[in-house]
C-alpha cells in the first residue's frame, strides 16, 4: 500500500470513527430538549411557520431580540426539510462537526513544519473525531457545533494574513483580502452567539504585539478596519430589523437576554461574582432566582465574610423566597454587599475567583449533557456509593486533562512558528472574557477547541527544525 493509500485510509477511519462516536451520543444520550433547546426550537419554528421572530408572551406572539438569529436560522432551514425534528438537527450538527475536524486538520498544518504537515493534519483529525466533548454537544439543539465550525473556519482565513505566514497575494477584489473575509465568518459566528467578536479581539492582540512600531501602524490600522468591516456585514441586517420591528439599535442580543421592561437582578449577579466559581453553584443560585426558592443552607461558606453577613443575607433571601421576586430593593442590598466584600478582600473578585472560574471553565468531567454527576470527592464515598458513575468521571477528567496537556506541549514545540501566538491568544482572550462571567458554565470554552486541537497535533510533527515551519 502506498504512502497516499495509507493516507486516504486513515483519513477515511478517523471520519467513520467520529461519526460512529457522534451518532452513539445522539441515540444513546439524546438531549435535544436540554437547557435553551425548547427556546431556540420555537424561535426558528415560529419564523418559519408564521413569519415572525419571536415567541409567546402573555398569550401573544412577540417579536424578540433575546438571541441573535444565526442559530434558528440554522434550525429553521433544517426544519423546513425535514420537519420539526430535533433528531435531524443533531444528525446536521454530527456532520458539521465532522467537517470542524477537517478544518482543524487544515489549521493545525498550517501551523506545522512542512515536512510534517500530512501527519500533523491526520493527528488533528484524528484528535477532533474522537473528542468526546465537542461530539456530545451534537446531540442538543444548542449553538455550539455550528459555532465551533465558523470558529475553526475563521481561524483558518485569518492564518493567511500576518497572523501565520500568508501563502498568496490578497489579490484585487475586496473579497479576496483575507483580513476582510476572516471578519465576515467571525460575523457570521456572532450570528450564531454574540460573543465570537472575541476572535477578532484576540487577532488585534498578536497584531498590536507584532507591530508596535510607528512605521506599522498604517498596516495594523488597515488590517482592524477590515476585519471590523467584515464582522459588521453580516450583523447589518439583524440590526436593520431590529430598529425596523422593535425600534431599537441591536447589533448583537440584550447582555442578559432580557425582555423589553424586563429588570435584571445585577446587584445579584455582582454578589455571586465575588465567591461563585465551581459550575455546581450555579444550579443553586443564577438559574434559581424568580423561578426557585434559593435556601441559603445551600450556600457554601465562601458566600460569607462573617456569621453577620450570612444573617444579612439569610434575611434577604427570606424575602426573595415568599415572593420569589428578586426586584431593586432586593437587589441594591446584594450590591452593595457585593461593594463591601470588593473592599475587604479587591483581590479574590478580581483575581482568585476569576482565576478558579477559569479552572471550572477548563478542568470539567463535561458530563454535564450527560447521566452522570461528575463527582469525585470524597473518591472512596464516590467509589463505593456509584463505581460507574465514578469511573466515566474519572475517564472523562482524564481525556479532558490528556487534550489540554498536549496543547500546552504542542504550543511550546510551536512557540516560534507563524501562527501559533494567534492561536494561544484566542484561547487566553476567551478563557478571559468567560471567567468574568457570572455563570461559569465549561461548554463555554468549547469554541476554542479549533485552536485547542490544533496546537495539540504539534506533538506529533517530529523533529522538524523550528524555521521551516511557515514557510512556502
Amino acid at each position: 500500500m502506498t504512502s497516499a493509500m495509507r493516507m486516504r485510509t486513515s483519513v477515511a477511519l478517523a471520519a467513520l470513527a467520529g461519526l460512529a462516536l457522534r451518532l452513539f451520543l445522539i441515540l444513546k444520550f439524546p438531549s435535544a430538549d436540554s437547557g435553551d433547546a425548547p427556546f431556540y426550537i420555537e424561535l426558528a419554528w415560529n419564523w418559519l411557520k408564521r413569519g415572525v421572530y419571536g415567541f409567546t408572551v402573555a398569550g401573544r406572539l412577540t417579536p424578540v431580540d433575546m438571541r441573535v438569529p444565526g442559530y434558528p436560522a440554522f434550525l429553521a432551514s433544517i426544519f423546513a426539510v425535514a420537519g420539526k425534528s430535533p433528531r435531524a438537527v443533531t444528525l446536521a450538527q454530527a456532520a458539521l462537526d465532522l467537517a470542524a475536524g477537517f478544518v482543524v486538520a487544515l489549521i493545525a498544518a498550517r501551523l506545522a513544519p512542512e515536512t510534517s504537515r500530512r501527519r500533523v493534519a491526520l493527528a488533528a483529525l484524528w484528535l477532533a473525531a474522537l473528542c468526546p466533548f465537542t461530539a456530545n454537544y451534537t446531540a442538543i439543539v444548542l449553538t455550539e457545533t455550528p459555532t465551533i465550525f465558523l470558529t475553526a473556519l475563521a481561524i483558518l482565513v485569518l492564518l493567511e494574513t500576518d497572523l501565520g505566514a500568508p501563502r498568496t497575494a490578497s489579490g484585487a477584489s475586496p473579497l479576496a483580502n483575507r483580513w476582510l473575509l476572516g471578519g465576515i465568518v467571525a460575523g457570521l459566528g456572532t450570528l450564531m452567539r454574540p460573543e465570537t467578536p472575541l476572535l477578532l479581539i484576540a487577532a488585534g492582540l498578536v497584531l498590536a504585539a507584532k507591530w508596535w512600531r510607528p512605521s506599522d501602524w498604517v498596516k495594523l490600522a488597515r488590517a482592524g478596519a477590515l476585519m471590523g468591516i467584515g464582522l459588521a456585514l453580516p450583523l447589518v441586517p439583524w440590526a436593520a430589523r431590529n430598529w425596523r420591528v422593535l425600534h431599537e439599535v441591536q447589533f448583537l442580543a440584550p447582555r442578559y437576554s432580557e425582555l423589553p421592561g424586563e429588570y435584571t437582578p445585577t446587584g445579584f449577579n455582582a454578589w455571586t461574582d465575588t465567591w461563585l466559581w465551581r459550575f455546581g453553584d450555579v444550579y443553586l443560585t443564577q438559574w434559581k432566582v424568580n423561578v426557585e426558592e434559593i435556601p441559603i443552607d445551600s450556600l457554601p461558606a465562601s458566600a460569607f465574610d462573617s456569621p453577620a453577613e450570612r444573617a444579612r443575607v439569610a434575611d434577604i433571601l427570606d424575602q426573595y423566597n415568599d415572593e420569589l421576586v428578586m426586584g431593586p430593593e432586593l437587589d441594591s442590598q446584594l450590591r452593595e454587599m457585593a461593594r463591601e466584600r470588593t473592599a475587604r478582600h479587591p483581590l479574590r473578585s478580581h483575581v482568585t475567583v476569576p482565576l478558579l472560574r477559569s479552572l471550572t471553565l477548563w478542568f470539567t468531567p463535561r458530563v454535564e449533557l450527560l447521566p452522570y454527576s461528575g463527582h469525585l470527592w470524597p473518591l472512596g464515598e464516590e467509589w463505593e456509593d456509584d463505581r460507574k458513575d465514578f469511573l466515566v468521571t474519572v475517564s472523562l477528567s482524564l481525556v479532558n486533562a490528556m487534550y489540554v496537556a498536549l496543547a500546552l506541549a504542542g504550543a511550546w514545540l510551536a512557540r516560534r512558528r507563524s501562527g501559533c501566538a494567534f492561536l494561544v491568544a484566542v484561547i487566553l482572550v476567551r478563557t478571559f472574557y468567560f471567567a468574568h462571567i457570572e455563570t461559569p458554565e465549561p461548554r463555554y470554552v468549547l469554541e476554542c477547541f479549533p485552536a485547542l486541537l490544533a496546537l495539540a497535533a504539534q506533538v506529533f510533527a517530529g523533529r522538524a527544525p523550528l524555521s521551516s515551519a511557515g514557510s512556502g
